[in-house]
């Protein structure tokens, strides 16, 4: 039962139909005894800014930020932690004493993923598909992780360019940025030991989508696809028909949630039961 003395948290999105969130962090405080709630807000970008303030008045220890406030909510928060600063993205907003602190926790989600695979990125090449915030956090941290180069790409050039442009401020200049074209995507995936897709293309409730044909795909190569509703999308099964070797959005969804579930309470995230609940929406 809900009082006025239960915390709140949410999720800022738009959509937020998708979004498994809710169910995974309301498990978790339940594990814990903790009287906390977790809601799901659907908030169109021009709100946005009201939005953030309503975490601040109404009292709410934090929330999370999805598709596609990642980046331009980072201009509404009173302080920004150095990691997130640097990616550019914010994924987990803080209320602590009454600022709003912004944190990055997609960055150590993926790589946490790829450690539970046993995946080891480093040196590896990647072709990162999006420019976003998530393609920010995957970037910084496969850069930080010993990533040999990466290649960017993105439907927007210019906003894969200024992706490189921050790679290579912070010290990383490996980076390469090809046009999001069937000619020269066909050249590129084959070349490369990963392929990340970090945009929408395949979610749930479009889920016919993918990024490029399979057939560019050889086999062994690592794909991953951030996306985790559905569990699989279409891009990972042809990938997984062509011999590769795939990874879903759900490890990092599950990682990345754990270390916001850290931050608002203080207190270790119940990471087997968040799983359990997780894959238990996945098979839906």
């Amino acid at each position: 039962m809900f009082t006025a003395a239960t915390r709140l948290v949410g999720l800022l999105a738009y959509p937020a139909s998708h979004s498994f969130s809710p169910q995974i962090h309301n498990a978790a405080f339940r594990a814990l005894g903790l009287d906390w709630v977790y809601l799901a807000f659907q908030v169109e970008p021009s709100r946005l800014p009201a939005a953030v303030e309503g975490i601040r008045a109404l009292g709410f220890a934090g929330a999370n930020v999805t598709i596609p406030h990642k980046e331009s909510i980072t201009a509404y928060l009173d302080e920004i932690h150095p990691l997130a600063r640097l990616i550019g993205a914010v994924n987990t907003v803080v209320l602590r004493e009454g600022k709003l602190v912004g944190y990055n926790t997609d960055a150590g989600g993926f790589l946490r993923s790829l450690e539970e695979a046993g995946i080891d990125p480093a040196g590896k090449g990647a072709l990162i598909l999006g420019a976003g915030g998530a393609a920010r956090a995957v970037a910084f941290a496969l850069a930080r992780a010993g990533c040999m180069a990466l290649i960017l790409a993105n439907r927007t050039e210019a906003r894969a360019r200024e992706l490189a442009r921050a790679l290579g401020e912070a010290g990383y200049r490996a980076v390469e940025v090809v046009p999001w074209e069937e000619g020269s995507l066909a050249g590129v995936v084959p070349a490369v030991d990963m392929i990340i897709n970090t945009t929408s293309i395949g979610m749930s409730p479009d889920r016919e989508g993918v990024p490029f044909a399979p057939e560019f795909l050889r086999p062994r190569q690592i794909v991953c696809d951030v996306v985790y509703n559905p569990p699989e999308t279409r891009f990972l099964e042809g990938a997984r028909r062509r011999g590769c070797r795939v990874l879903s959005g759900l490890g990092m969804l599950l990682y990345q949630g754990a270390e916001a579930f850290a931050l608002w309470t203080g207190r270790e995230a119940p990471v087997e039961v968040m799983r359990e609940v997780l894959y238990n929406l996945a098979l839906r």
